[in-house]
């Protein structure tokens, strides 16, 4: 084994390749630069696909990429051998990495060729934008519906509020109702007996004005209790024409015992 190895290596039957070119500079400095440039950039691009793959681990089969490089830095290397070989007959070394190119670029297009399909069936930058257009579009009718949901929800609360408020008003109204019944019939009474007394008392002036008096306060009572019995809705409105100075009056005296003050309220009313 070690016989073979040795004879394998062994250059000095042989000659450099720039005895072939008959040393001729023009020949040799166009195939050193050639080669040389050749080799650099074979030898720049994995460094550019291991900074790619390193920074952007996001990227579908990164692997890939790492054999890319390995098949292209071995194939510079064959560059910078053939210059070598100008003028040093190493043709043992270069015949093994020759050979080791091989092995990388048929296991790297082994390995290609299963994952293309794969590669095809990953969705392309326009279909991308598609997709975002379309979850853009969705997103944009998300939020229309929530902000119509949003208002539908404000006219519901507000209509309940509103129901509320006309429940709250019918309570009032039902209460007002019954009060007003049950003191309408109190008051009925106390002007039965007020007039009864005053059909006895017609001789008796002071007692007579006193029971006038109270009378005209029984019926403004009454008045007002027809107007609360309107306002339950148990008796039907009877449109009339009023005066207003005297509807204001009647208040007055309904202000100046609510606020309970020393001084009694001033109205001034306009006249008619």
């Amino acid at each position: 084994m070690l016989d073979f190895l040795g004879s394998f290596l062994d250059r000095s039957s042989l000659a450099p390749h720039g005895i072939c070119l008959l040393w001729r500079p023009e020949l040799i400095w166009t195939h050193v630069i050639s080669d040389f440039i050749i080799g650099v950039a074979y030898f720049s691009i994995p460094v550019a696909l291991g900074v790619l793959v390193t920074r952007r681990r996001d990227i579908a089969f990164g692997w890939i990429f790492w054999a890319f490089a390995i098949f292209i830095l071995a194939c510079g290397t064959t560059h910078f051998f053939s210059i070598w070989t100008l003028w040093v007959p190493d043709y043992a070394a270069e015949a093994l990495v020759k050979a080791a190119t091989a092995l990388v670029s048929l296991g790297t297009a082994v390995a290609l060729w299963p994952l293309l399909p794969r590669a095809l069936a990953l969705p392309s930058p326009e279909t991308l934008r598609q997709a975002n257009a379309e979850l853009r579009a969705r997103i944009a009718e998300r939020d229309a519906a929530l902000e119509a949901l949003e208002k539908s929800n404000a006219e519901r609360d507000r209509a309940e509020e509103m129901l509320r408020q006309t429940q709250k008003m019918e309570a009032i109204g039902e209460l007002t109702g019954g009060v007003a019944h049950d003191f309408n019939n109190l008051l009925g009474i106390v002007i039965a007996n007020l007039e009864r007394t005053a059909r006895l008392v017609t001789d008796n002036a002071p007692v007579s004005r006193s029971i006038g008096n109270a009378m005209n306060g029984a019926e403004r009572a009454a008045s007002l209790i027809q107007k609360m019995l309107a306002f339950a809705r148990r008796q039907p409105l009877h449109p009339r024409e009023v005066d207003p100075n005297q509807l204001i009056g009647d208040l007055s005296e309904l202000l100046r015992g609510a606020l309970k003050s020393a001084a009694d309220p001033a109205v001034e009313l306009a006249d008619c």
